[in-house]
């Protein structure tokens, strides 16, 4: 079990440490329903130091992007960012990301933990016919995220960069807590605004302690795992290994706005004829009209009980105070307002087929 750089603090703060991707990570701290709404309504930083860093330089940098990647990554410009994914030869994901171009021929492409070498394999073989320079730097590199509505007041004492007039997306490589080159990124996986602060692994703990000063007055809290996962499904966001996976196109996963055929990538002609002729099933959000919790693996069932899919995501929405989900399900049954139902142990509770996100803020 890896631990990150901050590992040792969070253990000090009294967080509940599990397994998680490979790493030792925090799960949580005072529970997940008080730090999700720390970051909704305030600030809050989790260390998610976890995830992978690849760069990828030289002439062929792009080419190489454009081939292994569904997004349109020559629309990106310097200081950018893309989500995209990786998909792979039989419609399905090898994994989901975001890719940064730093410089010209200069691109760094943030994945998964649970992927990093998965990940690496499969940019490898691709690259035997770029021949670009790719470099992992997983091992090297901290993240932290710093989300909620505040961390523009509250990190601004941080850095000469206006942090308000870095866009949504977009980034700056500059100073922050007094060490230069760092990267700042209007970028997160919680849908309340804010940062991702990429360092190396020898700053990362002077950084988080400058971080939580600078944020005292603003009501910052470190945030674990579990709200991270509450925070992002409240937006409708994939979580890759729930939502998507080798088995799951983009096209019915609903990643078609990331899935660009104006390119050549992996699959596209398959996913191209998949579009046309639309997927059989779609993945679809959905809000229990009743009391209950849906959990990833209940089955989803129609009006007389038959099986028609499962959740591959689900909770108890701290915000809406309800039950939220997603899950596949066939594509007659994907109509927002179509009536479903979820089998939670004996019972089946009927949900209605909503769009996303579920928190409109």
């Amino acid at each position: 079990m890896k631990d990150t750089a901050l590992s040792k603090i969070h253990e000090s703060l009294g967080a509940k440490m599990v397994p998680f991707a490979g790493f030792n990570m925090p799960v949580q701290y005072e529970g997940v329903t008080a730090e999700h709404l720390t970051v909704r309504e305030s600030v809050g930083v989790f260390d998610v130091s976890h995830m992978g860093e690849f760069l990828v330089e030289g002439e062929n940098a792009l080419a190489l992007i454009q081939k292994v990647t569904s997004n349109d990554a020559s629309k990106l410009e310097i200081g950018s960012a893309q989500y995209s994914c990786f998909p792979n030869e039989d419609n399905g994901i090898v994994d989901d990301l975001i890719c940064y171009r730093l410089k010209e021929e200069t691109y760094l492409l943030v994945v998964n933990a649970s992927n990093i070498e998965k990940d690496w394999n499969w940019i490898s073989k691709y690259n035997e016919e770029f021949d670009a320079n790719i470099r992992d730097l997983s091992e090297n590199y901290s993240l932290l995220a710093i989300q909620g509505p505040k961390a523009v007041e509250a990190m601004q004492s941080l850095t000469s960069e206006d942090l308000s007039a870095i866009g949504f997306y977009t980034f700056k490589i500059t100073d922050f807590a007094g060490y230069d080159g760092i990267i700042v990124s209007a970028t997160g996986y919680t849908g309340s605004g804010g940062f991702e602060i990429y360092c190396n692994n020898d700053v990362v703990a002077d950084i988080w302690k400058k971080v939580f000063e600078a944020g005292a007055d603003f009501g910052i809290k470190p945030i674990g795992l579990a709200a991270r996962d509450t925070l992002r499904l409240e937006m409708g966001y994939c979580l890759y290994g729930n939502d998507i996976d080798d088995t799951t196109s983009p096209i019915e996963a609903g990643l078609s706005w990331i899935t660009k055929f104006s390119k050549d990538f992996v699959n596209a002609e398959a996913l191209a004829k998949e579009k046309e002729h639309k997927p059989e099933r779609r993945l679809v959000a959905f809000e229990l009209d009743e009391r209950g919790i849906p959990r990833q693996g209940y089955d989803i069932v129609d009006g007389n009980g038959k099986v028609i899919g499962n959740v591959t995501s689900g909770t108890m929405s701290p915000c809406l105070q309800k039950g939220i989900g997603m899950g596949y399900v066939p594509r007659i049954f994907s109509k927002s307002g179509t009536q479903i139902h979820i089998q939670v142990r004996k019972k089946a509770i009927p949900a209605t087929i909503v769009k996303l996100p579920f928190y409109k803020g």
